[in-house]
């Protein structure tokens, strides 16, 4: 049969039955054709999980097929020899076996003697990186061979290749700087003719041989993946944003290719994906809200289905980033339900993370906290890394002090005083240093003396007050030294952009659990954003802005 004709017929069948009643029925077949059988059986009974039916190879034709190419392997064509050998390869055959061994020995051979062109290097390639433990010496001998021939005329499947092979040799401790150097001067200007495969793929290799110093063609990239967000595997798309943490990119335009593929695909999306799309928006403090309400959505939905770091990685952004979606009823519902029946299978500090993220946005896990506050799981903590570090222990007495000031009913086990902190650590709410002088500045304008205002005020509730005012019962300003007859506490919030969501005037939600237990221990809490301050040109605009904000009754 005329091979064109062929491989037209074969491309039509859709499985490994159809495709061995085809062959039995052909008297003779070249090599190049026998392979495409491989390849399309490859292509039809191999899935994410592996070979769909193990069956098939102990069918007599698939067998006959394989007879031949174990032992004519040194008279196959190029093409014949190392397309059977990807299509092997695939089907899980053993590596160890006497056909495999065959075709590899003889794919070795010809590399060695130089007669394998561009196209075969890529194939076995391709085919050697699927193996478990592929030979870093016959892979560095491919990308001597491809070097032969000038670096600058690759074709961008030989540069996606050469990147997965350097990936392969660098984890063996071989150095490859130099050629990494080229291989990135070379792809920058490739990068518009890749595809969501060879970006994603190209990507994902940039972090693992961590060149962090190839900024131009990481920022290249990053921008060329905005219009293939779309099209992205899932596979890819956490390639890619997995990249974006890492090189720290972040790009208004992707953000947005995400806001609108993420609601139309939620429902299909892998939750993997949905997964490191909120820890995308969350490391980057980006508050998308059609991700996150199309999240919640999918939540309701499919959280029966979810691991536990899944459901957690799908629920601490909303707390983290201060954000009730519209079906938040609904939402935390469907979360306290799943915690009731799989609340055991949950690891101590994801757990603690998934709670404390609920209490930031007012949402209490008052049937969990007695679990939480027993000394058993407190010890489970402290034998997991990261242990019963600073952080943790914040996120424990915050927990603590949210059902003190805000559940006055809740009467089950307290937290033991050995396990809180003195003060919360400040990682994001550390002031912004600029905006912090400008308001001090001001304030001095305005209140004459240094004396009338204190920064920094640590409380006897584990919080740091940016800075206070006392006020006696007519409302006059008292000196900070002063104990007797304060009447009023002002905490002025001196609340720089690091304190808000990326371009977002939404405060993080660590920030705004701080103002509401203010409020709730006695202060009157007044915010200072620094949108607000940015457009004063001078002090004594400053300190009328203050005057306003802090004594509006004497303004004027």
């Amino acid at each position: 049969m005329d091979e064109q004709l062929f491989f037209k017929k074969l491309n039509n069948l859709c499985t490994s039955k159809e495709i061995f009643y085809f062959l039995s029925s052909l008297e003779v077949m070249s090599d190049t054709m026998a392979s495409g059988a491989l390849q399309r059986i490859s292509e039809v009974e191999v899935d994410d999980n592996g070979l769909k039916n193990p069956g098939l190879l102990e069918d007599e034709v698939f067998r006959a097929l394989c007879f031949q190419f174990e032992f004519e392997s040194s008279k196959l064509s190029n093409t014949g020899l190392l397309n059977a050998l990807q299509a092997l390869i695939k089907l899980r055959i053993d590596p160890q076996s006497t056909l495999m061994a065959s075709l590899l020995s003889e794919s070795e051979e010809r590399l060695g003697k130089g007669q394998l062109t561009a196209e075969n290097l890529c194939v076995l390639a391709e085919s050697l990186l699927e193996l478990e433990a592929p030979s870093c010496a016959t892979l560095e001998q491919i990308v001597n061979h491809m070097q032969e021939e000038d670096i600058e005329r690759w074709s961008p499947r030989e540069i996606v290749m050469v990147y997965k092979i350097l990936q392969v040799t660098v984890r063996e401790g071989r150095q490859c700087q130099s050629l990494l150097n080229r291989l990135n001067s070379v792809t920058l200007r490739t990068v518009s003719q890749l595809s969501p495969n060879f970006a994603s793929v190209i990507l994902n290799s940039l972090v693992v041989l961590r060149q962090t110093r190839a900024v131009p063609l990481v920022t290249a990239l990053c921008k060329h993946s905005v219009k293939h967000v779309p099209y992205f595997t899932d596979h890819e798309l956490v390639n890619v944003l997995e990249a974006f943490q890492y090189f720290g990119q972040k790009v208004q335009i992707f953000t947005e290719a995400l806001e609108r593929h993420v609601p139309k695909s939620i429902l299909t999306m892998h939750a993997q994906t949905v997964s490191k799309v909120m820890q995308y928006c969350c490391k980057k403090m980006i508050l998308s809200k059609p991700i996150f309400d199309a999240v919640a959505e999918g939540f309701i939905s499919n959280a029966d289905r979810l691991t536990t770091d899944q459901i957690a990685a799908y629920i601490i952004p909303f707390g983290t980033l201060n954000y009730v979606p519209p079906s938040a009823s609904s939402l935390f519902r469907k979360l306290e339900t799943v915690l009731h029946t799989r609340l055991r299978h949950f690891q101590p500090h994801t757990l603690l993370n998934l709670l404390h993220s609920c209490v930031l946005i007012q949402r209490y896990p008052i049937n969990f906290l007695p679990k939480i506050f027993s000394p058993y799981f407190l010890q489970k903590l402290q034998a997991q890394p990261p242990g019963l570090n600073r952080a943790v222990m914040s996120q424990l007495t915050q927990l603590f002090l949210t059902v003190s000031l805000e559940c006055p009913f809740y009467e089950g086990p307290k937290l033991l005083s050995k396990y809180q902190v003195k003060a919360f650590p400040t990682l994001h709410s550390s002031p912004d240093v600029h905006l912090f002088k400008r308001v001090k500045t001001g304030l001095l304008y305005l209140l004459k003396k240094r004396i009338y205002f204190a920064s920094e005020v640590s409380t006897p509730y584990f919080y740091v007050v940016d800075i206070e005012i006392k006020l006696d019962e007519e409302g006059f300003v008292l000196p900070m030294t002063q104990l007797e007859e304060v009447h009023r506490r002002i905490a002025l919030c001196v609340d720089g952009q690091n304190r808000f969501c990326a371009h977002s005037h939404n405060l993080l939600g660590e920030e705004a659990i701080k103002q509401r237990h203010l409020q709730l221990l006695g202060y009157e809490v007044v915010q200072i954003p620094f949108f607000e301050i940015e457009n004063l040109h001078n002090t004594r605009e400053v300190a009328d802005y203050l005057h306003k904000k802090i004594f509006p009754c004497t303004y004027g």
